[in-house]
C-alpha cells in the first residue's frame, strides 16, 4: 500500500561536504521544521557514473520530504559536480565518502535518525556502510538493484563491458563518455568483501530488483535478502536495472518502506 501523500512544505539547499578525495557537492532537502523540531534523514547514493540528480533519486527525495523526512543526495568523488579524478574512484573510497557524509548529517541539530538508500553500485556502498556502522547508527537500509556482481565481474576480467587481465590489470580501462576506469578500482573489486562487510547489519532493510536486469542479475539482490534476516524483498517482473519501466513504482516501494520504518 502506498503511503498517503501529505503536503509538507520544504526547502532545498546546496552544500559542500569534505569527502575522502576532495569536496563533495550535495543537496539537502528537508521539510520546514519549527524551532527545536527534529526529523530523520536519508542518504541517497547514486550508482556507477550516476549523479545526485538522477530522476529516481529526486522522486524518492520528494516523497520523503512530503512525509516529514529529510534527505541528502551527493555526487561521489569523480562524479557530477564533486571533486576528484574518476580514474581514482573505487568502491572503498566511495564508502569513505559516505562515512564523511554520514558524519556531516548526523551532527546537524535537526537530525534525529539516519537511514541510507542506494542504487546499483550505490547499493553496494550503502550495504557495506550499514555493515560497518551498524544498526545503532543506520536506522534503515533500502537497496535498489544492488550491484553485488562487481566482485565476480572483476574476477572474470570484465570491467563494464570491457575485458582485461584481472591478475595484472592495466593502469586504466577506456569506458565511454571519455571516462577511464582506474587499475585500483579493478584491483580492489577483485577481493571486495561485499556481503561479508554488510553481514553485521541487523536493522530493517528493503531490497528491490527486476527480473529483466541484464547488468546485475536479480539473484544478487536475493542474496542480500537471505543475508539480512530483518529484510523485505520485492522482485519486479520484467523491470530492468534502472527500473525504467516505471520509476514511480520503484519510488513508491522504497519511499513507503522508509516512511513506514522512520515514522513509527
Amino acid at each position: 500500500m502506498t503511503a498517503e501523500k501529505k503536503t509538507i512544505p520544504g526547502t532545498s539547499e546546496r552544500v559542500t561536504i569534505e569527502g575522502a578525495m576532495g569536496k563533495l557537492a550535495a543537496i539537502i532537502q528537508k521539510p520546514v521544521l519549527s524551532a527545536g523540531e527534529k526529523c530523520p534523514m536519508v542518504m541517497i547514493l547514486h550508482g556507477f557514473m550516476g549523479n545526485k540528480g538522477g530522476q529516481l533519486n529526486e522522486l524518492i527525495a520528494d516523497s520523503l520530504q512530503a512525509h516529514g523526512i529529510a534527505s541528502v543526495r551527493f555526487d561521489f568523488n569523480g562524479h557530477g559536480e564533486s571533486e576528484g579524478d574518476f580514474s581514482k574512484m573505487t568502491v572503498l573510497n566511495e564508502i569513505e565518502d559516505a562515512k564523511k557524509v554520514y558524519d556531516y548529517i548526523a551532527a546537524l541539530p535537526y537530525v534525529d535518525a539516519v537511514a541510507v538508500s542506494g542504487h546499483s553500485q550505490g547499493g553496494v556502498v550503502a550495504s557495506m556502510l550499514a555493515g560497518e556502522l551498524g544498526s545503532k547508527k543506520i536506522r534503515a537500509v533500502a537497496l535498489m538493484a544492488p550491484a553485488g556482481v562487481i566482485r565476480e565481474d572483476a574476477i572474470r576480467g570484465s570491467a563494464f563491458g570491457k575485458s582485461c587481465n584481472p591478475l595484472d590489470p592495466p593502469e586504466s580501462v577506456e569506458l565511454f563518455e571519455g571516462k577511464k576506469l582506474g587499475r585500483d578500482y579493478i584491483v580492489t573489486a577483485f577481493s571486495l568483501p561485499i556481503y561479508e562487510t554488510a553481514a553485521p547489519y541487523d536493522g530493517p532493510a528493503f531490497i528491490v530488483h527486476g527480473t529483466g536486469d541484464r547488468l546485475v542479475p536479480y539473484t544478487y539482490g536475493e542474496r542480500f535478502h537471505k543475508l539480512w534476516k530483518n529484510s523485505e524483498y520485492v522482485l519486479l517482473d520484467g523491470f530492468d536495472h534502472g527500473f525504467t519501466q516505471n520509476l514511480y513504482r520503484a519510488d513508491a516501494l522504497v519511499s513507503d518502506f522508509l516512511i513506514k520504518t522512520l515514522c513509527k
